[in-house]
C-alpha cells in the first residue's frame, strides 16, 4: 500500500471480539493485525477494560497507538507520557449518591476505579481475581466506599442482586440520567457500570481519527456488545462479529465470523485486501 490517503483506522474490542472465549488472540488474526500495521495501517484497542487489564494485549499486538479504557472515560497513550490524556471521570457528589442508594437497596457488592486503583465496598476473592488485572504494585483499597472515596472515581462497578437489577437501572434513570450513563454486563454478573455523561467509544475514536488526520470513512471498529454501539455507528466502517448482540448488527455496515473464528483476520484480510504470510 502506497497511498497515505488509503490508510485505516482498525479499532478493537477485546472481549468477546478481538479475544476468543479462552481470552486470547488467535493466530491468524494476530498474523493479519500485524500485516495490517505492516502496511501502514493504524491499529487501536477501544475497551471498556481498565488500563491493567488491557495492557497485555497491546504489548502482545506490539502497538504504539493511544488507547481507550473504560469506554471512553480515559483516552490516553500507554507508552507516550508527551500525549495529552483525557480522564473524565464521574462527580463524586454523584457517586456518593449513588453509593448510598446501593446501601438501601442492599446490592452484593460495589466496586470504584479511578484510572488503575480499585476500591472495593466488601472483601470478594472472586471479584478480585476479575478486576485485579496483572499489576501486582496496584493499589488496592477494601473498605465502604462512602468513607474511602475521596476523589472523582473513573467508573463504579455495581454488582445487585438479581431481582434488583431493574430497580436499580429505573433508579439511575429517574435520578442521575443528565450526568450518567449506565450499562450492564451479561449474565452470570449482571453488573451495572457507571461512568460519566457522554462517554463511549466513539469520543475515543473520534479523538485518535482526528489525531492521525484519518477520516471517518477510513474508520474500521469492531465489537460484540451494547457498549460498542456507539462506535460501530460511528465508524465509516462498523463490523460486528457473528456472536454480537442483535441491536449491534442491526447497526453495523458489515457482520463478520465470530471471536472463536477469526472474525477480525478475515474481514481485514479481504476488505484491506493483505497478502498475510501464512505461519
Amino acid at each position: 500500500m502506497n497511498k497515505t490517503n488509503n490508510r485505516h483506522l482498525i479499532a478493537l474490542d477485546l472481549d468477546g471480539t478481538l479475544l476468543t472465549d479462552k481470552k486470547t488472540i488467535s493466530a491468524r488474526t494476530k498474523q493479519t493485525l500485524f500485516q495490517a500495521m505492516k502496511d501502514g495501517h493504524i491499529v487501536i484497542i477501544a475497551t471498556g477494560r481498565p488500563h491493567r487489564a488491557s495492557i497485555n494485549y497491546y504489548h502482545e499486538l506490539g502497538l504504539d497507538t493511544p488507547m481507550v479504557n473504560f469506554n471512553g472515560a480515559l483516552i490516553h497513550h500507554p507508552v507516550d507520557k508527551k500525549w495529552e490524556a483525557l480522564h473524565s471521570p464521574l462527580p463524586i457528589r454523584t457517586a456518593k449518591k449513588i453509593i448510598q442508594t446501593c446501601y438501601d437497596l442492599g446490592v452484593h457488592n460495589i466496586l470504584a476505579e479511578i484510572k488503575d486503583d480499585l476500591y472495593l465496598d466488601q472483601y470478594d476473592e472472586e471479584l478480585l481475581e476479575i478486576f485485579h488485572g496483572s499489576d501486582q504494585n496496584q493499589k488496592i483499597t477494601i473498605g465502604s466506599l462512602k468513607n474511602e472515596l475521596s476523589e472523582d472515581p473513573t467508573s463504579i462497578l455495581i454488582h445487585p442482586r438479581k431481582d434488583h437489577v431493574q430497580e436499580l437501572r429505573d433508579h439511575l434513570n429517574d435520578k442521575h440520567a443528565e450526568v450518567i450513563e449506565h450499562r450492564k454486563w451479561g449474565a452470570p454478573w449482571n453488573v451495572i457500570e457507571i461512568v460519566r455523561k457522554g462517554m463511549n467509544k466513539a469520543v475515543g475514536l473520534e479523538r485518535i481519527a482526528h489525531y492521525y488526520h484519518i477520516p471517518q470513512e477510513n474508520i474500521i471498529a469492531f465489537g460484540d456488545e451494547d457498549n460498542d454501539l456507539e462506535m460501530i455507528e460511528y465508524a465509516g466502517v462498523g463490523v460486528a462479529m457473528k456472536n454480537g448482540i442483535e441491536q449491534l448488527k442491526s447497526v453495523a455496515k458489515h457482520v463478520t465470523s465470530s471471536n472463536e473464528e477469526d472474525g477480525i483476520g478475515i474481514f481485514l484480510e479481504n476488505y484491506l485486501s493483505l497478502q498475510v504470510e501464512k505461519q
